[in-house]
C-alpha cells in the first residue's frame, strides 16, 4: 500500500472517529454497505469518485480547510492506486484485475465465492465463454477479458476449481465493466498547445478522454478544434491523425500527459453544493419520469432522460500537473457556441435537503451575459469569509487545485465550454473543458414547473414555493 493511499486512510479514520458514528450508522448515511466503508478505512480501496469522499466528509462535519486537505489527498491516492495498477500490466504478469472499489457488491461475491465449496474437477471442454471470441469492442472494457481467458489453453483443457468456485465472480466483474462502458462520466479535453502546429500554420488539436470514473483503456481520437488558433512555430510536422486515433493510450487518467499537456484536468463534481440547488429539465410528464436515483447515478439518469441542466452548473474542476515542473495557470474563458429561448420543459429536483454553513471561494459566470467571463467570488466558512482569488495559479504534480465554478442562467438555453490558458517553461497552450466531448447545456428554470420526488408515495410531486 503507498504512502498517499495511508495517508488518505488516516484521515478517513480520523474523521470517523471524532464523529461518533460507527461503521454501520456511516455506512447507513452514505447508502453503502458496511465492508465498503470498512476497506475506505482501511486503505485496501480508494474511491474512483470524490463525491462519495466528499459525502463522508461532510457527514462527519469536516471543516472547510479539512475537505480541502481530504480532497488533495484522495487525488494523490488514486494516482498512486493507477501507479500500481500498472506495474502488473506492464511487467506482463497475468493477475486478476480488481473490479470498481466504489460497488459494494464486490466484496460480498468476493466472500460468497470463497465460501463456496469447490466442486471435483469433471472432464469436460473449457466453458463455451472463454472459448468464444466476443465483438470487436468487447476488450475495450480493459477489466474482464484477462481475467476470463486463460493464458495457454489447451485442447479439452479441464476447468480449474479455484475457477469454477470463482464464476460468480466473473460474471459480476464482466457486467461492471459492460455498466462502466456504457454509462462513463467524461472530460473531453483538447490539447492547442502552441508547440504542437501543422504545416499550414494551424494548432494541431490532440483529442482524448479522461474519465470521473475510470473503466480501463481509453482511446485516443483526433477530431479537429472549433478553437484552433495560429501557432507562431509553423516550422514543426505533427502526427497524422490516423497515427493518433490508432493509438492505444496507457490508463485515461493520463491522456493530456500523452497528448503533450503538462496539467490534467477532472470534473471531481456536477454540483458542488450537493445536495442542494441541482435540477434537471426533462420533457417528460411527472407520471413518466423514474424515481430519482442515487447522487452517484444522477448525471447518467438524466442523460437516459434527454435531460438538461437547470439554472445553474456547479462545477468542481480539479487541475494536476503531470509532472514536478510547475504549470502556470493564466486564464479560464468562457465559450459561447449558442444562445436560445429557454426550453420549455419541467424541471426535477435532485435534492430535498442541503448542507449548510461552507460556500467555497468560487469563479461566477453569468451565461445571460453577451460575453460571460469567470469572475472571482469571496466565499464563507462558519461566518468567516473566504477571500477571491483571480488568476495566475500554479500546479503540478504534488501541488493541485480545485476550481468551484457557478454557471448560471435565467433568461436562454445556453450551450458552452471552457479554455484554460497554461503556461509551462518555454511553452504555452490552451486546454479545452467540456463534457465528454459535447459541450455543456444549461437552461433557465424561470417559470417552469418544477418538482421534487416522495419516496413514501413514490411519486413526483409539485414543489413548494
Amino acid at each position: 500500500m503507498g504512502t498517499e493511499i495511508q495517508e488518505f486512510a488516516a484521515q478517513l479514520r480520523e474523521l470517523k472517529g471524532r464523529s461518533g458514528l460507527s461503521y454501520g450508522a456511516l455506512a447507513q448515511k452514505l447508502h453503502m454497505s458496511t465492508s465498503t466503508v470498512h476497506r475506505y478505512c482501511n486503505g485496501d480501496a480508494v474511491p474512483h469518485e470524490y463525491a462519495p469522499v466528499e459525502r463522508f466528509a461532510r457527514v462527519c462535519r469536516a471543516s472547510a480547510d479539512e475537505l480541502v486537505a481530504l480532497h488533495r489527498k484522495w487525488i494523490l491516492a488514486d494516482e498512486a492506486k493507477r501507479r500500481g495498477a500498472r506495474k502488473p500490466e506492464a511487467g506482463g504478469a497475468a493477475e486478476r484485475p480488481a473490479a470498481p472499489d466504489t460497488l459494494p457488491e464486490r466484496a460480498e461475491a468476493e466472500a460468497e465465492a470463497e465460501a463456496e465449496p469447490r466442486p471435483e474437477p469433471e472432464p469436460a471442454p473449457a466453458p463455451a465463454p472463454e472459448q468464444a471470441s466476443g465483438p470487436a469492442s468487447a476488450p475495450a472494457a480493459g477489466t474482464v477479458p484477462e481475467d476470463v481467458t486463460p493464458q495457454d489453453p489447451g485442447p479439452g483443457a479441464v476447468p480449474a476449481p479455484r475457477r469454477r468456485a470463482s464464476r460468480k465472480l466473473r460474471v459480476l466483474l464482466t457486467a461492471v465493466a459492460v455498466v462502466a462502458l456504457t454509462v462513463p462520466l467524461a472530460l473531453t479535453v483538447h490539447s492547442l498547445g502552441r508547440d504542437e502546429a501543422t504545416d499550414d500554420g494551424r494548432a494541431d488539436t490532440a483529442h482524448s478522454y479522461v474519465p470521473v470514473v475510470p473503466t480501463g483503456r481509453g482511446s485516443g481520437s483526433a477530431l479537429p478544434s472549433s478553437s484552433a488558433s495560429p501557432s507562431p512555430t509553423p516550422d514543426r510536422t505533427a502526427s497524422s491523425p490516423t497515427a493518433r486515433s490508432s493509438a492505444t493510450p496507457s490508463p485515461s487518467s493520463r491522456a493530456s500527459q500523452s497528448s503533450g499537456v503538462p496539467v490534467h484536468a477532472t470534473i471531481s463534481s456536477y454540483n458542488w453544493e450537493e445536495p442542494c440547488g441541482q435540477y434537471y429539465l426533462l420533457d417528460e410528464k411527472p407520471d413518466d419520469v423514474p424515481p430519482n436515483p442515487p447522487p452517484q447515478d444522477r448525471r447518467s439518469w438524466a442523460r437516459a432522460l434527454g435531460g438538461v441542466d437547470g439554472g445553474d452548473m456547479k462545477l468542481a474542476l480539479t487541475l494536476q500537473g503531470t509532472s514536478d515542473e510547475a504549470v502556470v495557470l493564466n486564464a479560464l474563458h468562457v465559450r459561447v457556441l449558442g444562445r436560445n429561448a429557454a426550453l420549455p420543459w419541467n424541471a426535477y429536483s435532485m435534492g430535498n435537503g442541503c448542507g449548510g454553513g461552507i460556500t467555497p471561494q468560487s469563479f461566477d459566470i453569468d451565461l445571460d451575459d453577451s460575453r460571460p467571463r469567470s469572475k472571482p467570488v469571496a466565499g464563507e466558512d462558519a461566518g468567516v469569509v473566504v477571500p477571491a482569488k483571480d488568476f495566475p495559479y500554479r500546479v503540478s504534480s504534488t501541488d493541485v487545485e480545485v476550481f468551484h465554478i457557478d454557471a448560471h442562467v435565467e433568461g436562454h438555453d445556453v450551450t458552452w465550454y471552457l479554455e484554460l490558458e497554461w503556461t509551462s517553461g518555454g511553452r504555452s497552450g490552451t486546454l479545452r473543458i467540456d463534457d465528454r466531448g459535447e459541450p455543456f447545456r444549461t437552461s433557465s428554470l424561470k417559470t417552469r414547473p418544477s418538482f421534487i420526488y416522495r419516496p413514501d408515495t413514490a411519486q413526483w410531486v409539485p414543489e413548494e414555493e
